[in-house]
């Protein structure tokens, strides 16, 4: 079977469609807000009429442009987790004072200490969940689907196509080490897709105008 095949029996329609289309004439630079694309646009729209717990967890993350920025604004109650201590030194500082009801840890997270690290903050799932981390997307989805988080965003790897590939688990996967490029990291879109679809196969689904990110609720 083809990729074309592959991705044509797996993905639904509008997902395949934006893919090609991104692939074909590069992404939509502009952005909204605190996200980096529409990413702030589409979750919006993917809550819109469901009852969401208003909770937030997002990792891999720069306090300039995070998805779940807006929803921080809104008061929701969030968790920023990175690798990187500048990265969230900085987030500290920008939340200090702030009144908002975000926490910031940093952690280099892995299958060990994932479901830990975010069960120390929330007692259920959060209500929305983001993924970015160039490297280990497909398995901490994989591990955190089981707990039911109701809208989910994940960063897919466009270098991959539309076969359904993923990097294999490393507890300490660094993507410049895998290759110079950086671009070995992560999992397709086919490949999150057929992840998510036996967990909810009624869902709504978006893809962010840049071709990284793709939703699930």
């Amino acid at each position: 079977m083809t990729a074309r095949q592959i991705a044509k029996s797996v993905l639904p329609r509008t997902l395949v469609n934006a893919a090609r289309r991104l692939l074909r004439h590069g992404p939509n630079l502009s952005g909204i807000g605190p996200s980096q694309s529409n990413e702030a646009d589409l979750i919006d729209q993917l809550l819109r009429r469901r009852d969401i717990r208003p909770t937030f967890c997002e990792f891999g993350f720069t306090i300039s442009e995070f998805n779940c920025g807006r929803l921080a604004r809104r008061g929701w109650e969030g968790l920023l987790i990175d690798g990187d201590a500048r990265n969230v030194e900085a987030a500290q500082d920008v939340l200090a004072g702030s009144g908002l009801n975000v926490s910031v840890e940093q952690a280099f997270l892995d299958l060990g200490n994932l479901r830990p690290t975010l069960m120390h903050h929330f007692h259920v799932a959060p209500g929305v969940l983001s993924i970015d981390v160039d490297g280990n997307d497909y398995w901490f989805l994989e591990a955190l689907l089981p707990w039911e988080p109701q809208l989910v965003i994940v960063e897919y790897n466009a270098s991959l196509g539309l076969r359904p590939l993923t990097v294999p688990y490393d507890r300490s996967f660094e993507r410049h080490a895998k290759h110079p490029s950086g671009c070995y990291h992560g999992a397709s879109i086919t490949a999150l897709h057929t992840l998510w679809c036996p967990v909810r196969l009624s869902s709504r689904s978006g893809i962010g105008q840049r071709g990284q990110c793709v939703f699930h609720a």
